[in-house]
């Protein structure tokens, strides 16, 4: 069965029609490629174990890696993690929303799938509209793992994915990106500050905004 296609106007003013939609298809567990404001991800219900196996499948991604979750509104933060440090705050406040990933306590029922038996998960507050009122309309996070095979070349444009990953259910035609890199990947476990994937944020600038009064 080939993906359905979705096309997002320019001037995002089907952006509610296409929103209602892609969570229709959430709700029955399919997967599908939207734009986030970095490159393409896999959108799926991330409380759906078959849904979650399928971006295993899909991606070929080896069972420990986990995958991040994208969150329309802070509140839904509360939802999946355990707690958020002052350190966290202080990140969300100077690049939410935005391409920067940070790595929390999962609560108890996350599915080990999505952490990858490490008890953490990562979380962003996308920059990109679509993202964010998909997530408001679902009114839960959904997973945004990379749309491409695991340590391939990211992808920027649905014509790409359905090369690569013919297999999804859906894709969201927002055209082609323009980022340079992923998301910056950070850790605030503990209240400390580790680097896990620099991105499109160098990590120097975080730590000169943090010491920032």
């Amino acid at each position: 069965m080939s993906s359905v296609i979705l096309k997002l106007a320019k001037d995002f003013s089907n952006i509610n029609e296409i929103a209602e939609e892609i969570v229709s298809y959430l709700k029955e567990d399919k997967v599908g490629a939207i734009p986030t404001e970095t490159f393409y991800g896999l959108a799926a219900n991330p409380f759906s174990e078959k849904a979650v196996k399928k971006i295993f499948y899909l991606k070929k991604r080896p069972p420990n890696k986990p995958i991040l979750l994208l969150i329309g509104n802070l509140e839904q933060l509360s939802l999946i993690v355990k707690d958020v440090p002052p350190l966290a705050e202080k990140l969300i406040s100077k690049f939410w929303p935005g391409p920067l990933t940070i790595i929390f306590r999962a609560k108890e029922f996350i599915p080990p799938l999505l952490t990858a038996n490490t008890g953490t998960i990562g979380v962003r507050l996308s920059s990109s509209l679509v993202v964010r009122k998909i997530c408001e309309v679902f009114e839960a996070p959904i997973t945004g793992t990379s749309a491409n095979i695991s340590e391939g070349a990211p992808l920027r444009s649905a014509e790409e994915i359905l090369n690569e990953i013919s297999e999804v259910d859906f894709v969201l035609d927002g055209g082609k990106l323009q980022a340079k890199a992923p998301s910056t990947v950070v850790s605030v476990i503990e209240n400390k500050l580790f680097l896990i994937r620099e991105g499109i944020i160098p990590f120097e600038k975080i730590k000169v905004l943090l010491t920032e009064k």
